[in-house]
C-alpha cells in the first residue's frame, strides 16, 4: 500500500527548476593572488557598489544555487497495473481493522463494525447541515470535534500561495453516484465523498498512514464486488478451468 501510494502521489508533482545560466550572468574574473584576499571571481569594474564583489559562483551574496533543483529531473514513478490493484485491494480491506483506524487518531466512541455501512439514502443529501446529522447519527461527533480543534490558520509563504489554513482529517464517505452528495466533499471539515470509480489509495490512506474511517452506502458495496485482487482473478481463472 505504501508504494502504491508514494509512486501515485509523484504523478501530482509539478516540476520545477531554476534558470541554468541564473546567479552567473555577470562579468567576474579572479584578481588571483598576492592582494590578501580570496581568490573568489569578483566583479569587475571599480566605483559602484557591486564592483569587487564575489560573484559568479556558488555560496555568496547574489551568486549561483550550488546544487538547485532541474526541470529535467524525472520525478514520475510508474506503477505496475497488478501492483496498484493489489494496493487498492489491500487497502478496501484495511478498512475494516477497527485498531489501524484508532492509530491513525480517530475517535469512533462505541463503535466496533468497521467499515460503516449505511444505506443508499446518503446519497440523495444534499445540504450540508443534513450530511452532518447523518454523520452524527452514526457516532462520529467525537470525530468530527477533532477535526474541527484541529482548524489552524496559517501565516507567511502558505498563507499567500492560498493555503490559508490546515486541519485533520475525518470519514471518507464513498458512494455509488455522486451526483447530489459529492458536491458537498469538503463541505464539512475533514470529510470527504468520492465514488467507487474515483476510489484510491491516496484516499483511503492520506499521508500514507493507513486506514482513514470510511463510510460505505449499500450500491457502493455491490459495487466493489467487481474490484478484485490480481491473485483472486487467477484463482478464479484456475476453476473455471
Amino acid at each position: 500500500m505504501h508504494k502504491v501510494y508514494v509512486n501515485l502521489l509523484s504523478h501530482v508533482y509539478q516540476r520545477q527548476g531554476r534558470y541554468p545560466a541564473a546567479g552567473e550572468i555577470v562579468s567576474a574574473e579572479s584578481r588571483n593572488t598576492g592582494l590578501g584576499i580570496a581568490r573568489l571571481a569578483r566583479a569587475r569594474g571599480e566605483g559602484f557598489q557591486r564592483a569587487g564583489q564575489a560573484a559568479g559562483v556558488a555560496g555568496v551574496r547574489h551568486g549561483r544555487v550550488a546544487h538547485p533543483p532541474e526541470s529535467w529531473k524525472n520525478i514520475y514513478k510508474k506503477i505496475n497495473k497488478k501492483e496498484k490493484q493489489l494496493g487498492i485491494c489491500s487497502a478496501i480491506a484495511a478498512t475494516r481493522r477497527k485498531d489501524l483506524i484508532i492509530k491513525r487518531g480517530h475517535k469512533i466512541g462505541g463503535l466496533s463494525d468497521f467499515p460503516i455501512v449505511v444505506s443508499n439514502d446518503i446519497e440523495s443529501i444534499s445540504k450540508t447541515k443534513d450530511l452532518q446529522k447523518a454523520l452524527v447519527a452514526l457516532g462520529l461527533e467525537e470525530d468530527l470535534i477533532r477535526v474541527r480543534l484541529s482548524h489552524k490558520p496559517r501565516s507567511g509563504t502558505s498563507r499567500r500561495r492560498g493555503r490559508r489554513a490546515h486541519s485533520g482529517i475525518s470519514a471518507l464517505v464513498v458512494v455509488e453516484k455522486d451526483e447530489n452528495l459529492g458536491r458537498l466533499s469538503g463541505s464539512v471539515t475533514g470529510v470527504e465523498v468520492t465514488t467507487v470509480q474515483r476510489l484510491s489509495v491516496l484516499d483511503l490512506m492520506p499521508g500514507s498512514k493507513p486506514i482513514r474511517l470510511t463510510i460505505f452506502s449499500q450500491n457502493a458495496i455491490e459495487k466493489l464486488k467487481d474490484v478484485k485482487a490480481p491473485v483472486l482473478r487467477i484463482m478464479e481463472m484456475m476453476r473455471n478451468k
